[in-house]
């Protein structure tokens, strides 16, 4: 892991039950989840984080490049470590296939404030395929879910 990106987290403190907003990214932006199948595992990994009893996702997009994911933190282990088992997760699946580094060191995270927040941040994680111009509607993008939205 880069120094900076430790330095960002080294005061941080996760918070069981409370909710997060992450974003982490391919290495060198590569747009790797243009691929169904390597987007089906990214997906899959969240899904495995939550029926393991470490997450409940709220929200997750999956854009070429980088994931947003809105989740709550379950357990005690923290943050960084529960990011690391689906960014570990998804490599090791996704070098069945390719043997090629997948994740960029480190990712963002922000501890979402209040119900307010929460609403507005699966908004924003959401139309992030239309802010991209990848689709018109959100309906046609085929990796995202929310569960406001079931």
């Amino acid at each position: 892991m880069k120094p900076h990106s430790y330095e960002l987290r080294q005061h941080r403190h996760s918070i069981i039950n409370h909710y997060y907003s992450v974003t982490t990214c391919t290495h060198r932006r590569a747009k790797l989840f243009e691929n169904y199948c390597n987007a089906r595992i990214l997906i899959n990994s969240l899904k495995h984080s939550d029926s393991g009893g470490l997450t409940q996702t709220i929200c997750f997009v999956i854009m070429p490049d980088h994931m947003h994911w809105l989740l709550q933190l379950k357990t005690q282990d923290s943050l960084s470590s529960v990011v690391a088992k689906v960014k570990g997760r998804t490599s090791f699946l996704m070098h069945k296939a390719k043997n090629e580094q997948i994740w960029q060191a480190g990712f963002y995270d922000s501890l979402i404030r209040d119900e307010d927040h929460l609403i507005a941040q699966a908004r924003y994680i959401v139309a992030n395929p239309l802010r991209a111009s990848l689709v018109k509607y959100i309906g046609d993008y085929p990796f995202w879910d929310c569960i406001y939205l079931k």
